[in-house]
């Protein structure tokens, strides 16, 4: 379809209804798709599985995406040659398994303005990285509060660093997803108040699944406080742990049409990990048709 038909096309596809979603820079977040979908993150399971045994069980199991973390066995980091970025873009796009974007360590609320700075450069390389592997995003985090700092001065900082980093990432068509993690910043209050100053609108949160989702006001207040940031990453427990209200957050997060990965981040040891993972993927799609009957 060349450019002339394909404008006609979503011009006469607004005028008639279609729904169309309209086509942005950041595919990963913008893409059109049926529903939420399941993957991985490689952070235990996955983390001593080099890439081609990662995909082939990824495919065996049914995950359709993953989310390589950092200093695994996987060995996606950037040291790699073009040559060989090349080669991790072609072995996903060679599979079924979509290459969602990397886990980074990466944090931004130290006092010392040396260490934020080598934390902002080191996140635009892994960013280069991830447009150069199909990728099509990067996560981060903040990881605190310190005691001496005053509150909102760190909270400016650390909005300020998302801002930085996401002017770079809108220039590589790639997403900055900061995972709710941290003392004291993965409660969701102060995970707002950091948002509040991000204006860099490819600039995400990734829902992380922690106790203090629960404190009061309850999950579903606390989960409505911080839901138009949301993007396309969801991270998630053993969904058939019983610390967590699982089916309750897929209830919510079906409510809002979510279309976007929930990611498994798994923590347990299970003697057979394929297996396991195929038993998460069936507890899954459970949790969702049963949210869809709500």
């Amino acid at each position: 379809m060349n450019s002339i038909t394909r404008r006609k096309f979503l011009q006469q596809a607004s005028v008639t209804g279609l729904g169309l979603a309209s086509v942005g820079t950041f595919s990963g977040f913008n893409k059109v798709a049926p529903a939420m979908k399941f993957g991985l993150v490689t952070y235990q399971w996955g983390r001593d599985w080099d890439l081609p045994v990662l995909l082939a069980n990824c495919e065996k199991t049914g995950f359709t995406g993953v989310e390589l973390r950092t200093q695994h066995a996987h060995k996606v980091e950037i040291d790699l040659s073009a040559a060989r970025r090349a080669e991790v873009k072609k072995m996903f796009a060679g599979s079924g398994v979509t290459c969602i974007g990397y886990g980074s360590n990466f944090e931004y609320h130290s006092p010392d303005p040396a260490v934020v700075k080598k934390n902002i450069e080191d996140t635009k390389l892994y960013l280069q990285l991830c447009k150069d592997i199909g990728a099509t995003g990067i996560k981060v985090k903040p990881n605190d509060l310190p005691a001496d700092v005053p509150k909102e001065k760190t909270i400016a900082q650390i909005a300020a660093s998302f801002n930085e980093v996401g002017k770079f990432a809108a220039n590589l068509g790639q997403l900055v997803r900061v995972e709710v993690h941290g003392r004291h910043t993965q409660e969701l209050p102060n995970m707002k108040a950091i948002f509040d100053q991000v204006t860099e609108p490819n600039v995400k949160i990734c829902w992380n699944c922690n106790p203090e989702d629960l404190l009061p006001p309850g999950l579903e207040k606390n989960f409505d406080s911080v839901k138009k940031w949301f993007g396309d990453t969801v991270h998630v427990r053993e969904l058939n742990s019983t610390d967590y209200p699982y089916q309750q957050l897929m209830n919510l997060f079906t409510a809002i049409s979510y279309k976007g990965w929930i990611l498994l981040e798994a923590r347990t040891e299970p003697a057979d990990r394929v297996a396991a993972m195929k038993e998460q993927l069936t507890i899954f799609n459970q949790m969702v048709s049963n949210a869809k009957r709500k």
